[in-house]
């Protein structure tokens, strides 16, 4: 408990500690002899990064764990219908690097849906616009993140497409889904405001720009 009070009264420090994780996970996933660990470290990293969110959040009530609940669920079996017939996102197959898996699908999917949609509504929350206008810039930002994940994510093992390539019913469906929880979380008037999000939005876009680099060119 005391250390948790600590982190809690340390963002500046937890902050600059997420920069320097990010970064030494770009730097070891170029170097050769530590690349295959550090990829494989890639859910404890998604699950670190939210359960930093968690502490610093502006809002812990039933309502908004019942919310991020239903996101985790309703994410998780999106991602089991669409992998098991590709109706949803196209023709596609999960990897070793995302954990264990259910139906074809690593739980850690479910976290993933949690993480970025608290993410995106973070980034927007505080911003003067009309509510339609939030929405609309939050599941627009999870279509940047996905754009730029794509790039790289079957070479860290996390899934891979039918003959490689990535339909356009992906990008649709990923803001189609976006669209209706964050549509859900402003009707239930949730409030995710989190001083570190935007930190850990950057850092996660910066990182997939360093392995898309790695990987691509």
């Amino acid at each position: 408990m005391d250390l948790i009070l600590t982190i809690k009264n340390h963002p500046k420090r937890v902050k600059y500690f997420l920069a320097l994780f990010y970064t030494i996970g770009v730097i070891a996933i170029y170097i050769p002899f530590t690349s295959s660990l550090f990829i494989s470290l890639t859910p404890l990293t998604l699950l670190m990064s939210l359960g930093f969110l968690a502490l610093y959040t502006a809002e812990n009530n039933t309502k908004t764990l019942l919310f991020f609940l239903f996101v985790f669920i309703v994410g998780y079996f999106i991602e089991v219908i669409g992998v098991n017939t590709g109706f949803i996102f196209g023709h596609y197959k999960y990897g070793e690097t995302l954990g264990y898996k259910v139906f074809e699908t690593p739980l850690m999917m479910g976290f993933n849906w949690v993480l970025m949609i608290y993410l995106t509504a973070s980034l927007t929350e505080d911003i003067k616009t009309p509510v339609a206008v939030k929405v609309l810039m939050a599941s627009a930002l999870m279509i940047v993140y996905d754009l730029i994940l794509e790039q790289f994510a079957p070479d860290l093992r996390m899934w891979t497409w039918q003959n490689n390539d990535i339909p356009l019913q992906n990008y649709f469906a990923w803001f189609g889904v976006s669209l209706m929880f964050h549509s859900l979380l402003r009707a239930l008037k949730i409030k995710t405001s989190n001083t570190l999000s935007v930190v850990i939005y950057l850092c996660q876009i910066l990182f997939f720009l360093a392995l898309t680099f790695k990987f691509k060119f």
